[in-house]
């Protein structure tokens, strides 16, 4: 500072850049936070949602890099992981080497939008249950309906991209 105990410019720029900084930060974040809970509800736990998240960020790493990345426990996310492939969520393929000895899974997470076409026949069911929950709880009504009024669809975006071409 000056003697005048004024910053100068120099020390005013980094501190403004710092605060600028911090707050990118933040916001990524939270960004990041939104995202793993609103993935935690469709992949049902916050640590499947974790490690989705950084596997989209992060292609083809091993379960030790994913624990790394996301602060894990390796246990928990080779756990994960393999209930995670056993769906179909996340792909998986020996990692080459040139030398001898283990080569580790290197995992990578399918496409959102095929995460999304996934569930969407499950939530469109259960909202057809509730939509009908008067038939199904009206023991007397021998005529139970078995329409289905809702319909979930959901675009691709390499379909919606070829009809902004049309």
């Amino acid at each position: 500072m000056s003697s005048d105990d004024t910053p100068d410019d120099g020390e005013e720029t980094g501190d403004v850049r710092g605060r600028i900084e911090q707050e990118a930060d933040r916001a990524v974040s939270q960004f990041d936070e939104g995202i793993v809970d609103l993935l935690a509800w469709v992949l049902d736990t916050d640590t499947r949602a974790r490690i989705y998240v950084s596997l989209r960020q992060n292609p083809e790493s091993t379960s030790d890099e994913i624990s790394a990345a996301t602060g894990l426990y390796p246990s928990t996310v080779r756990e994960a992981l393999a209930e995670l492939h056993d769906e179909g969520t996340v792909t998986r393929k020996k990692r080459e080497s040139d030398g001898a000895g283990n080569n580790p899974y290197e995992y990578s997470a399918i496409p959102p939008s095929e995460l999304v076409n996934n569930i969407v026949e499950d939530v469109q069911a259960e909202l057809n249950t509730v939509f009908n929950l008067d038939d199904h709880l009206d023991e007397n009504n021998d005529s139970v309906s078995d329409s289905e009024p809702v319909t979930i669809s959901v675009d691709d975006a390499d379909d919606e991209d070829e009809r902004e071409d049309e």
